[in-house]
């Protein structure tokens, strides 16, 4: 009997020392943050891009670190990275970029980690009805002939195009001016307000042709058609086009960047997020249940990590 109570406390003893091994696995991340200071995501204007730096910034927090949430204009951002003042931003497109973002890569203060996964596109789009008064949509050239059937009393005989905001940058209106296009480009003020000039418009089927990107849920809930270019033969750059041989935009790769600080200061946290991936699917059913849904933010991301625990738990270790 007493040789059997010592082996029953040998056992109990062998599985408390497990169970404490398996804690200081689980909570290893947690312990071995190089550093408390807080490492500082670029928030910008597009709910897709919320999505991804708050699933990033809840798991570098899973991680142990400390994280700082920062709004930050999507020219402005690239001189604060430079700068260190910013410390990483996951969802960059890099054909909406200035000269300090080139700069930084070429001098190192910026650093590239790899794409994000998102596969997108950008350029003009416009609804069905639309085509009905523009004949030979969706090649651009009709766009000389119909100029008036996009036109509001504002841009009259122009035709009206809604562009990105004035701080994503001037692209349509290097294409509009290069190629000689009869319309007027007007910023739109932020994704939300183009969102709801989109969709009033379609309500009342009033002309509309607008700068717009996917991944995006308004392609998931209404058809829309985007306008055609030429094949680019090389490079498509916005400011050097003509009518003839227009191409158009650039197509966007998605990448995460950082500052050349982040993966000194934690090195850790810059393993994660070169592993780091979301996919078009899996941000746009995120994005509807933001935008339309009117779900929180915070409880849609918290959706994502319990879903996808598998997949996040071999960045974070």
């Amino acid at each position: 009997m007493k040789l059997r109570e010592e082996m029953m406390k040998m056992n109990l003893n062998t599985a408390v020392a497990a169970l404490a091994i398996s804690v200081a696995t689980v909570t290893a991340p947690m312990a071995q943050a190089e550093s408390q200071d807080p490492i500082k995501i670029a928030v910008n204007e597009w709910t897709g891009q919320h999505l991804s730096a708050n699933i990033a910034a809840e798991l570098l927090k899973k991680m142990g670190y400390s994280v700082e949430m920062v709004t930050a204009g999507g020219l402005p951002q690239f001189t604060a990275l430079e700068q260190g003042e910013l410390h990483f931003n996951p969802e960059v497109w890099d054909n909406s970029i200035t000269d300090a973002y080139t700069n930084g890569l070429t001098s190192g203060a910026i650093v590239d980690m790899g794409q994000l996964g998102l596969e997108p596109r950008e350029g003009w789009i416009y609804p069905d009805y639309m085509a009905e008064q523009c004949p030979g949509l969706p090649s651009y050239q009709a766009l000389y002939d119909c100029a008036q059937a996009f036109a509001n009393a504002e841009s009259f005989p122009n035709g009206r195009l809604i562009t990105y905001p004035a701080d994503w940058g001037t692209r349509s209106k290097s294409v509009v001016e290069g190629t000689g296009l009869p319309f007027n480009p007007v910023p739109g003020g932020s994704e939300g307000a183009m969102v709801a000039e989109l969709k009033s418009a379609l309500a009342s089927k009033e002309p509309i042709l607008m700068m717009f990107w996917q991944p995006h849920w308004v392609f998931a809930e209404v058809d829309m058609n985007w306008v055609e270019w030429n094949p680019a033969q090389g490079e498509c750059v916005e400011e050097d086009q003509q009518r003839d041989t227009a191409c158009g935009f650039a197509q966007a790769s998605v990448n995460k960047i950082v500052s050349k600080s982040l993966p000194e200061n934690w090195p850790k946290a810059a393993k994660f997020i070169e592993q780091f991936t979301l996919t078009n699917a899996e941000q746009n059913a995120m994005i509807l249940e933001v935008d339309q849904g009117g779900r929180p933010l915070e409880e849609v991301v918290q959706d994502w990590i319990t879903a996808n625990e598998a997949k996040w738990t071999s960045w974070i270790n």
